[in-house]
């Protein structure tokens, strides 16, 4: 189903600002500015945890290693 809403100028403005392309929908920026306020999944948190601890341990590779390694 397909609706329409009344916004103000002033938020009309303020949603454009938020497009990360020119021809991204309201929509688009809408569900984007929802999802960076939910909160993350009980897997994320873990994931993100065990990422931090490796960093901790040294078990990462910097951007310029993997340069090197590719021969880039």
């Amino acid at each position: 189903m397909v609706t329409t809403i009344q916004i103000t100028e002033n938020l009309q403005e303020k949603l454009n600002e938020k497009k990360i392309f020119d021809r991204e929908t309201y929509e688009e920026v809408i569900w984007d500015l929802i999802e960076d306020t939910q909160e993350l999944s009980k897997e994320t948190k873990i994931e993100l945890a065990q990422s931090r601890e490796e960093i901790k341990q040294g078990k990462f590779h910097t951007l310029k290693q993997i340069k090197k390694e590719l021969k880039l």
